[in-house]
């Protein structure tokens, strides 16, 4: 088997209407196959951009018997690639949303899941309190599977500010990593490029991004620039603002083993006690931090 894989990206601006976001999104994924991708993600919240609470009660589904499941399932079994979603809002028994990953495999059938762990709870200078977690109940585990014929680590959006879940994907044996998004304007235009590129880094594995872009029917703007990273944190591939789009890359999964290699961080690292004042600090249970 190669070790050269098509990946590609689709950038979405989705707005409320999950048929009208389906719509965009088979056309892109059609494109995309057509071009040779054998892989295909997709942004954050690809089949809804929900405006508020009420809108996510109305329009998201549980993934059990969705429609949106089962049109998502036939796009990719149309197409016969693997389609990532980025995710996707997901109904859940308490009342309460999970924000979704889903993997569909070319026949259809999803190969892997992953909720977004880290929920954005902040008490933002001159707004309202942010609270995330009222609405979406945070995943516990981290995720990779092979089932796409490479080690791919899941993460979604405000993961990416989580240096630790990357490391963790990567010891687990993780090649690529992706970063579904939709990132605000402020915060992608100070961060967006630096945060991911850091990972690849960090890591030695592809940072795949795609995103969010423009001014959406909520009422939210989001950065957009997606794009693909390689190991030794060059960006291979960019869309160049935020409007809807394609991007791809060939993902050498040498360049993975070349860049541990070259720079063997994961397998150096060690664990280690932290002192504050001579004293013991307590950042875990048992005061040792794995890095």
């Amino acid at each position: 088997m190669t070790d050269i894989r098509h990946a590609a990206i689709v950038q979405m601006r989705s707005g409320v209407d999950p048929e009208a976001n389906l719509d965009a999104l088979e056309g892109f994924v059609s494109r995309a196959a057509a071009d040779g991708a054998g892989y295909v993600l997709t942004p954050e919240m690809s089949v809804v951009f929900a405006e508020n609470r009420a809108m996510l009660v109305e329009r998201a589904e549980p993934e059990a018997g969705g429609a949106a499941s089962a049109r998502l399932a036939e796009i990719a079994r149309a197409a016969g690639i693997w389609l990532h979603v980025g995710s996707m809002a997901v109904a859940l028994d308490d009342g309460r949303f999970a924000n979704r990953s889903l993997l569909f495999a070319p026949d259809g059938a999803i190969a892997a899941r992953y909720d977004k762990i880290h929920l954005f709870d902040a008490d933002l200078p001159g707004q309202n309190a942010y609270r995330e977690s009222a609405t979406y109940r945070g995943g516990e585990t981290a995720v990779v599977t092979t089932a796409p014929g490479f080690a791919l680590g899941f993460s979604i959006c405000y993961d990416l500010r989580f240096a630790a879940l990357y490391r963790a994907l990567a010891q687990a044996g993780a090649q690529v990593l992706s970063v579904p998004a939709a990132f605000t304007v402020p915060t992608g235009e100070a961060h967006w490029e630096v945060l991911l590129r850091a990972r690849a880094i960090e890591t030695g594995c592809y940072v795949i991004a795609a995103a969010q872009g423009g001014t959406h029917e909520n009422g939210r703007s989001t950065y957009g620039r997606s794009m693909i990273v390689a190991p030794w944190g060059e960006v291979v591939a960019r869309a160049d603002g935020d409007a809807p789009g394609l991007v791809s890359a060939e993902i050498d999964l040498g360049a993975v083993a070349s860049a541990h290699q070259r720079v063997p961080a994961l397998a150096n690292g060690r664990d280690f006690m932290v002192e504050v004042d001579h004293k013991p600090f307590d950042a875990a249970p048992d005061r040792r931090v794995s890095a």
